[in-house]
């Protein structure tokens, strides 16, 4: 409905009788939002052109921008005000390049698969389907009442049947592909399987122990092959959750060992699992951080959580024993302070002590009694150490300030200098990272200085500490000490740190004891879950329980029915039980005969699912094309949308969409699994960017008030008073503090109810003008009321509140309002580019004050300034401003433009004010031409009054003048 269309309507119950029909009032934004709403429905405002499909056209031709928000989960307890923040913020970003002319992508979809709609169903029976569609059609009409600019043709769920039978045939790529790791100059890149087996099969690449490939029988040679892949099952040390009925990963588990949601036990135990190689891209994904624009702190997380370190790999010898233990350490110069060796107490060599009873009867002569733990011999005291152990998580082991552990009744000898060192078992030391026993240097080491504390180890200092050092291990640069054998001739003693990790490194390859060596903290991706809620696999297994994928042709895997969603052992407290996923109960859908090209046969589905992170690695592809069913997204969209910037020549540019937002709470495991996706896919030839997201950008959280009473029960914000400085709920003093809105908290404010409060356009603005939008921020609703007066302001400086029609003039503004009006436009292009939109809101509130103060009589503003401004704010409140334009005799939407330019030659400034000091103090000031020389700037400083009663007739010793800044005269 246009501005004349709605004027010419009733305006009966516009509220009181004082009250001018056509005052902005939240029941007029209502109108004029709803309207706006349908209207660009209509139109296909949002819609974004592809160069091929179906959603082809023209102005795919334009420059184009990709804009994204991080995939929301469709929770079913609704928004806070706190939820919109970056989908606003991308919405004005988005619209301003719309209004450049630029071919925006901008929508939507939903994360969708997901424990919570699992444990609703098995609460209530409830379909998780039914529970997660109802959640994503209450989300989209919260979200669409905010007037976000989404083509919602493009819009996806990761439980769309369409959408994870893409899912699934990426799966198979992984799948089907292995890294060769001389490939692309020794950078490495994947390559499909079938090419590693032509290798084998003539003779181009040797097997792994040299077996002709023709002498292998073919389940052998599948056994090679699925050693290389990147997809593959292993037996791995995982965290089991029988409350949940899934295994859980390291993230999802408290430090005191719970799972994050539910607080049920969580217990270490060996599972086979699908695992993603991602190791394979350690490098590049540390390397290619450098390529993407992101924040500084999420790179570090990224490089932090991928761990890549140099080092060395040093063999102790067992004594008396034919096995060695093999460490690394990035402190090989540090070898001679080893005193001690830990296992993890999932090491191999741990197993051996507890499978061999007899062999570890009883303790060494002389051992310490701390040292045994109480135990009558070794192997009882690593078996009850390590029991004790898997009831920690990987969390809890690394945080615990509390050094336990038990000696293992062997020692190894340390190559720098032949001397015996005891191995013990403790949980500090992980099996996932290194190989999973440490030398211990507890004169370099804070966490081995204390375990040395506890048991009464020696510490030996290899790094001389400074004179005024205090305290224990020092971890410190300094000159070596103590690190010379006679025996073995090696003396480190004198040299830095960097020369002695040299000279170590050389000794230790020269000698057979060891070798540089580069190592990672990432560890392959865990890839199952055993749940119901999920993507199943597109494999099958045969009768041996070799893994196949399935042909391309049966895609997808469809989710069976089941009677319940429960796991079929649900003791919460058995660590001894083992996962049965729901999906076994299927057992029609589970046990299947199929032709998988050598005849009709019966096989076994996987009954895992694959994680909550699957869809959400790829789901920006699916954006680009939604509709096709042929690929997963066509070359020439996907190239369009994502590929490398032309105008670089694809130099150094890893491609990707242009712009990302969403919580930093997502820095490491969803961005670092996207990026795993999209190299895999890039090296398969699948897709033209190698990096998924160019440009990332981490939204600040909306924070408010909570309160707790008495008993620390967070009590309603919204029902506590204020009394002079003091807060009370139900007649109770209560406590206040400050956090993350939310539900838990009770500090929740629903946008719906600040909509009907003030109408959508001030909440959009207020959020935006809170503060910048990287950095938290404080809900205060009684601020948003200032929000919606500037838009009140803005909406009389254009329409006449009586008649509803435009009020602006046509008569030409001044010079000053002009230049104002262009330094404006300039600012806020600027920011809007900058995503500073809290200064965008800054300066349009300023020139809109001034144009109320001159033009606050029966005179209206100048149209050539009142139109500029509307366009100017439409990003951020675009429902008013399209009113207003419309207002204003405009036929068209402004969604496409046109914005504002600023013209140069009202920037440069006509004067300048230069502050007057007197002996280094400011005592005046002045206003001279912008293009005054030195000389008529000095002349202006002494001739200023009070400038002349400070000298007192007196001439100034010197004058010192500092162009575009001041002036100090000293007297």
């Amino acid at each position: 409905m246009s501005g004349a269309e709605r004027n010419s309507q009733s305006t009966e119950g516009t509220g009181t009788d004082d009250t001018p029909p056509f005052r902005y009032t939240a029941r007029l934004a209502g109108e004029i939002e709803r309207d706006w709403q349908r209207r660009w429905e209509e139109l296909g405002s949002y819609h974004a052109a592809n160069p091929v499909g179906p959603l082809s056209g023209e102005h795919a031709a334009a420059e184009k921008l990709f804009v994204q928000d991080m995939f929301p989960y469709p929770s079913g307890s609704g928004l806070h005000v706190g939820h919109p923040l970056g989908f606003i913020g991308t919405d004005v970003y988005a619209r301003y390049h719309r209004m450049l002319g630029r071919n925006v992508l901008h929508t939507m979809g939903f994360d969708a698969f997901g424990l919570p709609a699992e444990q609703y169903a098995m609460q209530t029976g409830t379909h998780p389907r039914t529970t997660t569609e109802n959640n994503i059609e209450r989300y989209l009409t919260q979200i669409r009442r905010l007037g976000l600019g989404h083509d919602e043709r493009r819009r996806v769920a990761t439980t769309d049947v369409d959408f994870y039978t893409w899912t699934q045939w990426i799966f198979l790529q992984i799948f089907h592909a292995w890294y060769d790791t001389e490939a692309d100059g020794g950078r490495g890149r994947a390559r499909p399987i079938s090419e590693l087996e032509e290798e084998f099969a003539s003779g181009t690449r040797a097997t792994p122990d040299g077996t002709p490939w023709n002498e292998l029988s073919r389940r052998e040679q599948r056994r090679v092959l699925d050693s290389y892949r990147l997809a593959y099952l292993s037996e791995a040390p995982v965290n089991w959750c029988p409350g949940l009925g899934t295994v859980v990963a390291n993230e999802e588990v408290t430090s005191e060992g719970l799972s994050e949601r539910g607080n049920f036990p969580v217990f270490r135990r060996n599972l086979k699992q699908w695992m993603m190689r991602i190791t394979a891209y350690a490098d590049r994904l540390v390397d290619d951080l450098d390529r993407l624009e992101w924040p500084e702190k999420v790179k570090t997380m990224q490089r932090n959580w991928i761990g890549r370190s140099q080092g060395a790999e040093v063999r102790f010898p067992v004594v008396g024993r034919d096995e060695t233990i093999e460490v690394f350490t990035t402190r090989p110069d540090t070898l001679f302070g080893a005193t001690y060796m830990v296992l993890a107490p999932e090491h191999p060599l741990a197993d051996g002590i507890v499978a061999d009873p007899d062999g570890f009867a009883a303790w060494p002569e002389g051992t310490d009694p701390r040292w045994t733990g109480g135990y009558a011999g070794p192997a009882e005291a690593v078996s009850g150490y390590r029991h004790t152990a898997s009831t920690k998580s990987e969390l809890e082991r690394q945080e615990n300030k509390d050094k336990t552990g038990v000696f293992t009744g062997l020692y190894a000898v340390n190559p720098v200098n032949g001397q015996p060192v005891p191995v013990f078992v403790a949980d500090y030391v992980l099996l996932s990272y290194g190989t999973g026993a440490i030398m211990a240097v507890p004169g370099q080491d804070e966490r081995d200085w204390e375990f040395a504390e506890e048991f009464g180890l020696p510490i030996v200092r290899t790094v001389r500490p400074p004179e005024d050092f205090q305290g224990g291990a020092y971890t410190g640069d300094g000159t070596t000490i103590n690190s010379s054998s006679e025996d073995t001739g090696l003396s480190l003693d004198g040299l830095t740190v960097d020369e002695a990790k040299k000279k170590i490194v050389s000794w230790l390859e020269e000698n057979g004891h060891g070798r540089g060596s580069v190592q990672y903290k990432l560890r392959d991706w865990l890839f199952a879950r055993q749940r119901y809620w999920g993507e199943p696999f597109p494999i099958v297994y045969d009768e041996d329980g070799t893994p196949l994928g399935l042909p391309e042709d049966q895609l997808p895997v469809e989710l069976p029915e089941v009677a319940e969603y429960s796991p079929r052992t649900y003791d919460p407290n058995d660590a001894d039980s083992r996962p049965e996923p729901p999906l076994s109960k299927a057992e029609q859908w589970a046990e299947v005969e199929l032709d998988l090209g050598d005849g009709l046969k019966h096989y076994h589905r996987d009954t895992n699912v694959m994680p909550q992170w699957a869809g959400s690695c790829w789901y920006q592809l699916r954006y680009i094309d939604p509709d096709n069913h042929e690929r997963f997204v066509d070359p020439d969209n996907e190239r369009y949308w994502m590929g490398p910037r032309p105008d670089t020549h694809g130099a150094d540019d890893p491609g990707g969409l242009d712009l990302y937002v969403g919580g930093v709470e997502h820095a490491v495991l969803h961005l670092l699994y996207a990026r795993f996706w999209q190299k895999v896919l890039y090296d398969l030839g699948h897709v033209s960017a190698e990096e998924p997201y160019r440009r990332l950008y981490n939204q600040g959280y909306i924070q408010a008030y909570a309160f707790t009473d008495s008993r620390g029960v967070y009590v309603p914000a919204e029902e506590v008073e204020e009394r002079d400085g003091r807060y009370f709920y139900a007649g109770e003093e209560v406590n206040r503090e400050y956090g993350k809105m939310g539900k838990s908290l009770k500090n929740s404010v629903s946008p719906e109810e600040m909509a009907d409060a003030y109408g959508v356009d001030t909440l959009r603005l207020y959020e935006m003008s809170m503060g910048p939008l990287d950095a938290s921020r404080p809900w205060s609703t009684k601020d948003v009321i200032g929000s919606h007066r500037f838009l009140q302001r803005l909406w009389r400086n254009v329409v006449d509140e009586n008649t509803g029609e435009a009020r602006v003039t046509e008569e030409e503004p001044d010079e000053e309002l002009l230049r104002a009006l262009h330094k404006t436009i300039a600012g806020v292009r600027e920011d809007y580019d900058g995503l500073q939109f809290n200064t965008a809101v800054a300066k349009l509130i300023e020139l809109n004050n001034r144009v109320t103060k001159a033009y606050s009589g029966t005179v209206g503003p100048p149209r050539a300034v009142m139109e500029p401004m509307v366009l100017l704010v439409a990003p951020l409140t675009p429902h008013l401003a399209e009113e207003l334009w419309s207002r204003l005799g405009h036929e068209q939407s402004l969604v496409h433009g046109p914005f504002p330019v600023a013209d140069e030659n009202y920037l440069v400034e006509d004067t300048i004010e230069y502050p007057i000091q007197f002996n280094g103090k400011v005592r005046s000031k002045m206003t001279v031409s912008a293009s005054a020389e030195q000389d008529e700037l000095r002349a202006a400083a002494l001739a200023d009054g009070r400038i002349k009663e400070l000298l007192g007739g007196a001439e100034p010793r010197k004058v010192i003048v500092v162009p575009n800044r001041l002036v100090n005269v000293v007297g």
